[in-house]
């Protein structure tokens, strides 16, 4: 089994896929419609179907629920998960400060906008073989701090450690199944249980088909498909580091996508021993061995050629180890999240230390950037005319572009400001 094959620069652009295949999404797009027109059947259906609910279990789970699952939670967990929370929501109130409302001058009055929350978010965590409440603060929290009145949390299962997470969080209701027909839920809602305004959170294909699917009727945050970490490294870099990222990276599942990038010959040959070596010893070895063979190793002449192919890969997450990881990172302009020197480990990134995880993949954060907290707000523009008789330019212009774009009846409508204003009835 070859661990990170050896790659060109072209091939390693072409190995970046998209995160929604053909045949997902057609499946996912069946699971959908059962949902919607099936409503609570068709989703308790499938949640016993999978094991994720048996006959008499609640779909959904209560405040309660949620707190019970806290108070049994161990110490020193609960305290982690705390923790975490603080610094997410440090982080989400500080990028919600740093959004303002506006206001301008226009011929005669003013305009500008206003900043909406959605009133409804559903938060989507993975839970296939571990439980992530990292992924329940993340996305809950956010949506608190962004102001949505009801927080709903979905993941299969409810695994106790992720209610816990979810109290903390301040969920409202939790949604105990997954997969895509967890997020028709949340798109469409059943009978007891309302749908929501934007759902959000990471998952598998099955989650990322659905969610495109739903796109059109709830907002999104992004199509994000298998996790990937690109790692840009000099020769001054150090292999065991590297090789032990790139494992955290290939853990996650069989699709994760771990990628090396460097001008330095012997790095690329260092890290894939460091990989065999560690291998050995990691209780994920088989999930992870199977991961890297995603991944590739890519040799360059320089930082130039290697920041070049970041920009063209767009990876989720990039890691820097150079000797002056700041100046590189100030070059990069696509990249989900950017992690700056050796002791700057992603997973500091995945457990809370504040950005958020949620971060867009196969190659869309060259457009697409990581959940934050407007995603959940939306910007409502306004325009108020107090002085007709100073918009007078203004009201000549749109006549002329009316007519224009032959729209009669836009045209008439902004001349009866201007025979009102001469009127004086402006």
């Amino acid at each position: 089994m070859t661990l990170l094959r050896r790659v060109t620069e072209d091939e390693a652009v072409r190995s970046v896929a998209p995160a929604v295949d053909a045949q997902t999404l057609a499946g996912a797009a069946e699971i959908v419609r059962r949902v919607r027109t099936g409503g609570a059947s068709a989703v308790r259906e499938y949640a016993e179907r999978f094991g994720e609910r048996r006959e008499a279990d609640p779909l959904v789970l209560d405040r309660d629920a949620m707190r019970a699952a806290l108070e049994f939670l161990d110490a020193e967990d609960r305290r982690a998960l705390t923790g975490a929370s603080e610094r997410i929501e440090t982080f989400a109130r500080a990028q919600r400060e740093a959004i303002g409302e506006v206001t301008v001058a226009i011929p005669g009055g003013e305009a500008g906008h206003t900043i909406e929350p959605a009133v409804s978010a559903g938060c989507y965590a993975p839970g296939g073989r571990y439980p992530l409440p990292s992924s329940v603060l993340m996305t809950a929290i956010t949506a608190r701090v962004a102001g949505c009145e009801r927080v709903v949390v979905a993941s299969p299962g409810a695994h106790p450690v992720s209610l816990a997470a979810a109290a903390i969080a301040g969920a409202d209701a939790f949604l105990a199944v997954g997969g895509a027909h967890a997020i028709a839920a949340l798109a469409y809602g059943f009978d007891g249980f309302e749908r929501c305004d934007v759902v959000v959170g990471p998952g598998n294909r099955w989650v990322t088909a659905a969610k495109q699917v739903v796109s059109g009727v709830v907002g999104i945050d992004m199509l994000a498909g298998p996790s990937e970490l690109l790692v840009i490294a000099d020769a001054a870099a150090d292999p065991a580091l590297i090789a032990a990222d790139l494992l955290a990276q290939a853990e996650h599942d069989v699709d994760a996508v771990a990628m090396l990038v460097t001008e330095s010959e012997a790095i690329a040959a260092e890290v894939k021993q460091e990989l065999q070596t560690q291998l050995q010893n990691l209780e994920t070895a088989e999930v992870a061995r199977r991961a890297l063979t995603n991944g590739f190793v890519c040799v360059v002449d320089d930082l130039d050629r290697c920041v070049a192919l970041v920009d063209r890969i767009a990876p989720e997450h990039l890691e820097i180890m150079t000797r002056d990881a700041q100046a590189v990172a100030g070059r990069v302009r696509n990249a989900g999240g950017v992690f700056i020197g050796a002791r700057s480990a992603e997973v500091l990134g995945d457990y809370g230390a504040g950005p958020n995880h949620t971060l867009p993949t196969g190659g869309t954060a060259r457009f697409c950037a990581g959940l934050s907290v407007m995603h959940f707000l939306r910007l409502r523009t306004w325009l108020r005319i107090d002085e007709i008789n100073r918009a007078g330019s203004m009201l000549g212009e749109t006549v002329r572009i009316a007519s224009m774009e032959g729209l009669a009846g836009h045209a008439a409508s902004a001349r009866a400001r201007v025979v009102r204003a001469d009127d004086g009835r402006g």
